[in-house]
């Protein structure tokens, strides 16, 4: 018997960091360990397994939210994450949310796999793109195309 592929979920979010191209900004996305260094809504990264920017290690991250980011109480958002694999020649890693509170997206971690890649394109002279990608297999009885979450994700899980 056979079954039918699901359609898959997915987005992409993309940021350009200026006056640094692929090559040096490689060691900061392949330190694992160490998202809260550049991204501002993570308080604190630390390994809770394994070697950082090796496959399988599993890292703690957590992020404060308040009112002024929008929220109407302050609360701590916390995931624990897994580095499936690492592309130096591509400059990507990709990895799991292994464990979260985040109720958006709690529901969906088994599925959600996102990857960051450093990337220069030819419209970007000065600097090189950090693209976020995500993909998931769509959530039962949810009738949006999960957009929202995949923002609120690309803003606060990294």
């Amino acid at each position: 018997m056979a079954s039918e592929a699901k359609e898959k979920w997915g987005g992409k979010v993309r940021a350009l960091a200026r006056g640094s191209g692929p090559d040096q900004v490689w060691p900061l996305l392949e330190d694992f360990f160490s998202l809260y260094k550049w991204v501002p809504t993570i308080d604190t990264c630390y390994g809770v397994e394994g070697v950082s920017g090796e496959p399988g290690c599993v890292q703690y991250c957590s992020g404060t939210r308040s009112p002024a980011d929008g929220f109407e109480d302050v609360f701590t958002e916390w995931a624990l994450e897994k580095l499936l694999a690492t592309d130096p020649i591509n400059k990507s890693f990709t990895y799991e949310i292994v464990n979260c509170n985040n109720v958006g997206i709690s529901q969906a971690i088994a599925a959600y796999l996102p990857t960051l890649t450093a990337e220069r394109d030819a419209e970007e002279e000065d600097g090189c793109g950090m693209s976020r990608s995500f993909t998931v297999n769509p959530i039962e009885g949810w009738t949006e195309r999960f957009d929202g979450v995949l923002q609120c994700c690309s803003s606060s899980h990294g």
